[in-house]
């Protein structure tokens, strides 16, 4: 299988044998910016994704994932610090997980998929976050496009945050439970083949506890945000999702970013937090 056929997951997943679970989260947020002496402008959100993106090239990661609302507040020339940062990862080989958590209908999600799945598109990324709120179906064209192209896909399934619970809990099997039954039979498919990976919170571990044996067979990668500043540790990682290691991917940014501006001592520390990832989840 010729390197631009490989599937996402496997994709993904066989770098990270090579460089570790850690997706450097670059998201550009105001007090970020401030405590790098930056101002909340586009050319202080350029400085930082710059000097991000740099340290997680020269650290050799496997992915990067980007928050796209903190580049979008700026307006046009946000989005165009997106796109150049996108661009610059692309040429590096560095894997992009465009973290904009699209969601809606027929024509509209099929849009937002090209906006960021198609190739040679303005936001152009290997995979893209979309919410299922309006029906797993609902997100058909752009799991169709990524399975076209060898994109992923990061369904949100079980996330952290205290309302999540209220809804993605409810029923017998709860909808985060059909939402992985859905994922598991797509990533079955002869031709999408693990596009599809699901957004499960790294502090979920109570909620989670019932369903996490089942996720060695969905077939995908699992985002897994929250691990740093929300409280997770690659340790509690490591138990949460006892039976599916492998399969993670761990964005963390606000760790990583708190040691910057200088480029070397956020490689350090992107190698320091690669290392005891790595460590804790053998």
């Amino acid at each position: 299988m010729s390197a631009d056929r490989v599937p996402f997951t496997q994709k993904l997943l066989n770098l990270q044998v090579q460089r570790g679970p850690l997706s450097v989260g670059i998201d550009p947020h105001p007090f970020q910016l401030e405590q790098w002496g930056l101002a909340d402008t586009p050319t202080g959100v350029r400085q930082f994704a710059e000097s991000m993106a740099s340290a997680a090239i020269a650290a050799n990661v496997a992915s990067v994932k980007l928050q796209a609302a903190f580049f979008e507040r700026h307006g046009s020339a946000g989005v165009a610090v997106l796109e150049e940062t996108l661009g610059t990862l692309r040429a590096a080989g560095v894997l992009t997980i465009l973290d904009a958590k699209r969601g809606d209908i027929g024509t509209t999600m099929e849009a937002y998929a090209q906006s960021c799945l198609q190739p040679g598109s303005p936001l152009e990324a290997d995979a893209v976050t979309v919410s299922p709120f309006l029906g797993y179906g609902s997100l058909a064209p752009a799991i169709e496009l990524a399975g076209e192209h060898q994109r992923g896909v990061y369904v949100l399934a079980l996330t952290s945050n205290p309302e999540a619970a209220s809804i993605q809990d409810v029923g017998a099997p709860s909808i985060a439970q059909r939402l992985i039954e859905r994922a598991e039979h797509d990533n079955n498919s002869v031709n999408l083949q693990g596009v599809v990976g699901l957004v499960i919170g790294a502090t979920t571990a109570g909620r989670l506890a019932h369903l996490e044996p089942h996720l060695a067979t969905f077939g995908g990668s699992i985002l897994a945000p929250g691990v740093g500043a929300q409280g997770a540790t690659p340790r509690s990682l490591a138990c949460t999702f006892a039976h599916s290691r492998s399969q993670l991917v761990v964005p963390i940014s606000r760790a990583v970013a708190e040691t910057g501006p200088d480029v070397a001592q956020l490689v350090s520390r992107i190698g320091e937090l690669n290392q005891d990832l790595g460590l804790a989840l053998l």
